[in-house]
């Protein structure tokens, strides 16, 4: 199972939400249901305090594909429920919208603009670079072959902060405990959103002082885990993102965050790129583009940066993989790749006055594949939805989304989730033992 690393509980832990569904159960924006299949299965949950579950295997019928799990394809990740048993401990200071994008409902700001967000330009191919000062210049790797943890920590720790909680929906006096990045000098922060999820306060503390900063939620996407806060603040320190494109399998990287709010400083721990570009379920939605590490990760770590050797940071820390009684996990994080989360910084910014973002809509039921295969399988078209009309039919195995492969059924939903109505979608399809590509156009869910 995985849990979030979400907020670590500072005075009162909420109650857990009851038995999470298997992922099969449930896409993006469909109806619950409770035929979930009786799967061996690991779980990921958030680093704060919910479960959300990773199912090992899942299939479909007469075909070798058995214990079909049927769920509506569309693309309103709010109404997702729990699907990777996981830990989801946050705070909630706006109002959630159909499609999990929330805006602050107790205090409003103007958004920090900050000009541009410092990201890495393309690595050079030779010679050893030293390692810059917090947002400034270039910063190569030390040494391509080695990975200086105490210079990594050294140049990063000024820009990482820790983020305190209210609970509002709790019997008594309840807060928990995340991190986040100041992304601008002007002091916008950012965060995972299952962190501030049903906060009535938030507050942020600056490394180096004693005293937190009260904040104002800017915008949050529960569905893609992310959200924006603002601080009074100038001239402040700023992470730096790597070059999406210079991220790597075996990259050696650093996670740093408030695990398990200790007192001091935040901690730091070591470990690889174990695989990029996962997928996985939360009670959310779907969280796609990640990127697993063993670095460890623990509650309060969640929206903390996950660094290459330059001090950069290539994701932001949002999931630990944990055992069941059937299944075992060791050493199995997530973060949210750095290509993702400059893509939905952009959105959350856009959505700083309060408008949100709706979600696309295809109409189709889905499972996974258990002959080995790679893709989604159709087990039910909507009749005049998107995909009827696109001339979808039941079995096609969706392979590819706009040329990017599918694995399975948690990748489509989350490729048909990141665009929006009215959204013209290339989707290839095996059909028959043939491919071919049918085109969609996204429209927004019926009872949204």
């Amino acid at each position: 199972m995985s849990e979030n690393l979400g907020p670590f509980p500072n005075e009162q832990l909420p109650p857990p939400p009851p038995g999470s569904l298997p992922v099969g159960t449930l896409a993006a924006g469909s109806d619950r249901s409770n035929d979930a299949p009786a799967t061996d299965r690991l779980t990921a949950g958030y680093l704060n305090s919910s479960a959300s579950e990773i199912p090992a295997s899942s299939g479909s019928s007469e075909r070798g594909r058995a214990r079909t799990t049927f769920y509506l394809l569309f693309v309103l990740v709010a109404a997702l429920g729990s699907g990777i048993g996981g830990v989801w401990v946050g705070s909630q200071i706006f109002t959630q919208d159909a499609v999990g994008s929330t805006n602050n409902s107790i205090s409003g700001g103007p958004l920090d603009s900050g000009g541009p967000l410092d990201v890495a330009p393309p690595r050079n191919t030779g010679g050893t670079d030293s390692l810059g000062s917090p947002g400034t210049g270039p910063t190569e790797r030390l040494d391509p072959a080695r990975l200086d943890v105490a210079a990594v920590a050294a140049r990063v720790a000024p820009t990482v902060v820790s983020v305190s909680v209210d609970l509002g929906n709790q019997g008594g006096a309840a807060g928990s405990v995340g991190t986040g990045m100041v992304i601008t000098a002007g002091g916008q922060i950012l965060t995972n959103a299952h962190v501030v999820d049903g906060a009535v306060s938030i507050r942020v503390r600056l490394a180096g002082e004693t005293e937190p900063r009260p904040a104002t939620l800017l915008s949050s996407d529960l569905g893609n885990d992310l959200a924006l806060l603002q601080i009074e603040g100038r001239n402040l320190p700023t992470a730096r993102f790597a070059d999406p494109e210079s991220i790597g399998i075996g990259d050696e990287v650093v996670a740093i965050g408030f695990a398990l709010d200790l007192d001091g400083e935040p901690t730091v721990t070591r470990g690889i790129i174990s695989a990029v570009e996962r997928t996985i379920s939360t009670r959310f939605g779907v969280l796609n583009d990640l990127i697993q590490t063993d670095a460890a990760v623990s509650s309060g770590n969640s929206g903390g940066p996950l660094l290459n050797s330059a001090g950069e940071v290539v994701g932001v820390v949002t999931a630990v993989a944990r055992g069941s009684e059937n299944t075992a996990a060791s050493n199995i994080s997530f973060a949210i790749s750095t290509r993702e989360t400059l893509r939905v910084i952009g959105e959350l910014r856009q959505r700083s006055d309060g408008s949100t973002r709706v979600e696309g809509y295809l109409g189709v039921g889905l499972a996974d594949r258990s002959d080995g295969g790679r893709g989604a399988v159709i087990t039910e078209v909507q009749s005049s939805g998107p995909a009827a009309r696109a001339g979808f039919r039941t079995d096609d195995v969706v392979v590819a989304v706009e040329g990017s492969p599918i694995n399975g059924s948690l990748g489509l939903i989350a490729a048909i989730r990141d665009r929006s109505p009215g959204d013209v979608v290339r989707i290839e399809v095996l059909r028959n033992g043939t491919r071919t590509t049918l085109t969609a156009t996204l429209e927004v869910r019926p009872d949204s």
